[in-house]
């Protein structure tokens, strides 16, 4: 079982950055992947970025490459997802996931959700 908590959500205008973390629970944490989703406002939850047990593989979104990053620490169990060039479009719930699987496993169907933390971006 995992555990997972999200924080450092908030509002920021266009351009601007944030940084979102995830801190785990659970012995096994380094061998899940790891990643992040988002649901906007009337918006189906789409996956956002993850990052393999090792770290050494990631995936993103189309809609976020080269202004995200996705990273992990697993000494203190946790996942990281640095927001740059931040657009209005950007807004939404963002959640932490967790796979025993693989990083594919976890961009389509991950074990594990967080209860998310939001994210607004004002124009």
């Amino acid at each position: 079982q995992v555990q997972l908590v999200e924080s450092g959500g908030g509002l920021v205008q266009a351009g601007g950055s944030l940084r979102l973390s995830c801190a785990a629970s659970g012995r096994t944490f380094s061998s899940y992947a790891m990643g992040w989703f988002r649901q906007g406002p009337g918006m189906e939850r789409e996956f956002v970025a993850g990052i393999s047990w090792s770290g050494v593989s990631t995936d993103y979104a189309d809609s976020v490459k080269g202004r995200f990053t996705i990273s992990r620490d697993n000494a203190k169990n946790m996942v990281y997802l640095q927001m740059n060039s931040l657009k209005p479009e950007d807004t939404a719930v963002y959640y932490c996931a967790a796979d025993r699987r693989t990083l594919y496993s976890l961009s389509r169907r991950p074990d594990y959700w967080g209860q998310g933390t939001q994210v607004t971006v004002s124009s």
